[in-house]
């Protein structure tokens, strides 16, 4: 690989793919049925009655979407073996170690159950499992845009913006390891 005066292990951040439709209906009813709750027991439970119980249940929907709102994944970066998902306050790190493989498949996802995390509430966020990939992490706004990296670690699900763009990136700043081993396997092309 030749020297351009950049890091060769550097990846530029790509953004998150633009919420899908069936994101925004999910955050959307989830939204109103969180805000429909508290409003509901605000409005019909007296306040005299129960009122430790009356303030919970009017607290609680709210906290939950408070509580969602900052985990919105808004790009992504490999470095040096690490994908860095940019949340809205934060960076989740996820060791990756070597890459093995990028793959561009919408279908990748299909038929996964949520393990541990957030199943449509502003993001596709946790630890999901399928026949396809197994025990994987996903950090997603669009499945139809989904990129799976298969790692040494781990297996990670994300959607880019521009997924062929985000693969091309990834091969254009792999090296291969210094003993010889074959160079990862990227594939660009939708399935």
């Amino acid at each position: 690989m030749a020297d351009n005066g950049q890091n060769p292990r550097m990846q530029t951040p790509s953004p998150a793919a633009p919420w899908s439709g069936f994101l925004k209906g999910i955050s959307i009813a989830v939204t109103l049925l969180l805000l429909g709750v508290s409003w509901l027991v605000a409005a019909t439970v007296p306040i005299h009655a129960l009122p430790g119980l009356r303030t919970l249940t009017v607290a609680l929907p709210l906290v939950i979407l408070l509580a969602a709102v900052p985990f919105v994944v808004r790009d992504y970066e490999v470095r040096d073996g690490v994908l860095h998902v940019r949340r809205l306050f934060w960076t989740t790190r996820v060791a990756l170690g070597e890459l093995q493989e990028a793959t561009i498949d919408p279908q990748a996802c299909a038929g996964s159950i949520r393990l541990f995390g957030n199943g449509g509430l502003f993001s596709f966020s946790g630890w999901f499992r399928n026949a396809k990939l197994g025990r994987y992490r996903a950090f997603v706004t669009d499945w139809q845009r989904a990129v799976v990296l298969r790692a040494a670690n781990c297996t990670v699900v994300l959607s880019p913006a521009d997924p062929a763009g985000f693969v091309r990136n990834l091969q254009a700043v792999a090296t291969p390891p210094a003993h010889a081993q074959p160079r990862p396997r990227w594939r660009q092309s939708r399935r």
